[in-house]
């Protein structure tokens, strides 16, 4: 979306950060209480309005309308300052007024939501694992992180549910890479509710940073993880002969990696999973999009080497505020016709989790595929 048809008209309070641009910077807008903001839109062409903030308060997936209790969420790889500023962006009168409302409220509340007298049956969002990797460090990681390192502060801050980290420097932003950011990498890593190293790795499609620096920083960061035994949330795109040949040569076999929001070849997602016995492959909502069929045929060879969770060897993530899954429609939601969320969320992973279990076949379904991912991230972050 060009910035350019957009103009800022009202500020009831200053911001006291506005983020770039350009998606992979993902620095935010803070999330003080009370920031308020008006954006409108220039020119004639005007997209259909975001449906009223209560549709954001997803109920259970249908396959679950007997189940007295679904299963948690486990959203391995989310972005939620990013989140909370996309919500605080969509909805100008928001209800939410920090982070941690907006997580009690739709990740974890019983309350009803607004508009609805009844609280309905929900997926409770179990655990989080938020992703830190711009340059400069956002101190805003060091906070949430800190309201979260008591089980009486994730009940009353969180509502109960477990929020857990990783920190690393992109791959886009790899140009920016300094020994003082990495110093303050591996300080975080320190931090109890750190769980690994990332997202990093190399992006040959946009090339942000030159490919020689990003191969440079991706080796340094990752000699840093394994010494310090911490796992890898790894991000390639089309990159497949060097993303293999790094990681290969710089990570022992038996390491935990997490291969975020995979969407390239089949043929390097078999050549990882076969060398590195504790790999697991990232699926967004981006496998339910008709322009990517590389994630489904993953998905289909993991079915077919066996039916249990080892063997399909997946963890499932949103990349909030990104990727929501194509399966939710203005039809499943009763939304206004042409209308849609105007951001992904945790809430959202167990639609991305049937349209696996479609994909897979056999006796997979969408409680199954939930409950293996689950085991998976346990595994792979410890958590």
């Amino acid at each position: 979306m060009s910035p350019a048809r957009y103009l800022i008209l009202a500020l009831r309070v200053p911001l006291s950060r506005v983020w770039p641009s350009t998606l992979l910077n993902r620095k935010a807008l803070a999330h003080a209480p009370k920031v308020i903001y008006t954006v409108r839109g220039m020119g004639k062409n005007k997209r259909p309005s975001a449906p009223a903030e209560e549709y954001l308060h997803l109920p259970a997936h249908p396959s679950f309308a007997a189940s007295p209790s679904p299963p948690p969420i486990i959203d391995t790889h989310t972005h939620l300052l990013s989140t909370y500023s996309h919500y605080r962006t969509k909805y100008l009168s928001a209800r939410y007024e920090t982070i941690h409302d907006f997580v009690r409220a739709l990740y974890r509340s019983d309350v009803p939501p607004p508009g609805r007298a009844q609280p309905e049956q929900k997926h409770v969002v179990g655990s989080i694992v938020d992703v830190w990797c711009e340059a400069p460090t956002l101190s805003e990681w060091k906070e949430l992180a800190d309201s979260a390192l008591t089980e009486a502060q994730r009940a009353s801050d969180w509502g109960g549910m477990e929020y857990w980290f990783v920190k690393g420097l992109h791959p886009h932003e790899a140009r920016l890479y300094t020994d003082e950011l990495e110093d303050q990498i591996i300080a975080a890593m320190a931090h109890p509710r750190c769980v690994g190293w990332g997202e990093i790795g190399l992006d040959y499609h946009y090339d942000n940073s030159p490919r020689d620096v990003q191969q440079a920083v991706l080796i340094r960061q990752l000699r840093h993880a394994v010494r310090l035994g911490k796992p890898l949330t790894i991000h390639t795109r089309e990159a497949d002969e060097d993303i293999e040949r790094i990681l290969k040569a710089e990570v022992p076999k038996d390491h935990r990696i997490h291969v975020h929001c995979f969407t390239d070849t089949p043929a390097l997602a078999i050549n990882l999973l076969d060398h590195f016995p504790n790999l697991f492959i990232g699926i967004t909502g981006v496998i339910t999009y008709s322009t990517n069929a590389n994630t489904s045929a993953v998905i289909k060879h993991l079915a077919e080497t066996g039916a249990t969770s080892q063997s399909l060897r997946i963890v499932l993530e949103t990349d909030a505020p990104y990727m929501a899954p194509s399966t939710l429609t203005s039809q499943t939601l009763s939304l206004k016709s042409g209308q849609k969320l105007p951001f992904c969320h945790s809430g959202m992973i167990p639609w991305t989790a049937e349209f696996v279990a479609k994909v897979a076949g056999g006796d997979w379904d969408t409680e199954k595929v939930l409950k293996a991912s689950n085991e998976n991230a346990k595994f792979l972050y410890g958590i």
